[in-house]
């Protein structure tokens, strides 16, 4: 499978889709999830062209995922949910249940 640029967090990195975003960093954005499963559900995308965290973590660089993993753990703190416990999900493929072809996780709240 290749990258499709069309996809919707593709769109959203580009501005064409309005996104709730939560925050940025140099290599990643958090924003809301349209369909939240808790009271809070954050994805967390790379700017970087990557299908699913196989990808990721196979083929970004060291900048990449240093950032992406920091905006992550500062996405958990401005909700602050580090302390009341949280949910991180990636799905990998179809069978796998990923409906987004470019990777992302799940932060969700335990509440």
């Amino acid at each position: 499978m290749t990258y499709d640029a069309q996809n919707i967090f593709a769109k959203i990195l580009r501005g064409e889709i309005p996104g709730e975003k939560i925050l940025e960093t140099n290599h990643a954005i958090s924003f809301n999830d349209i369909s939240p499963k808790a009271k809070v559900h954050v994805l967390v995308i790379p700017k970087g062209a990557y299908l699913d965290i196989y990808d990721f973590n196979k083929n970004a660089s060291q900048a990449e995922t240093v950032d992406f993993w920091r905006c992550v753990n500062l996405t958990i703190e401005k909700f602050e949910i580090e302390k009341l416990g949280f949910q991180i999900k990636a799905h990998k493929g179809e069978t796998g249940g990923q409906e987004v072809f470019h990777f992302h996780i799940h932060i969700l709240s335990n509440d």
